[in-house]
């Protein structure tokens, strides 16, 4: 059985549920949340923090 443990750490851009989920959490659009994670890395320390700016 593959891990499927996923990792909170990080957002994956490419992935429609983790983006929805971090622009409802911060407010912001989805084309900005996929922006943020471009421009920053996954890291969603990172990424929140962008979001803030």
């Amino acid at each position: 059985m593959p891990n499927t443990k996923q990792d909170r750490s990080k957002v994956a851009g490419g992935q429609d549920h983790e983006v929805e989920y971090e622009a409802k959490k911060t407010g912001a659009s989805k084309s900005k949340v996929k922006s943020a994670v471009k421009s920053e890395g996954n890291s969603r320390v990172a990424v929140e923090k962008k979001l803030r700016d």
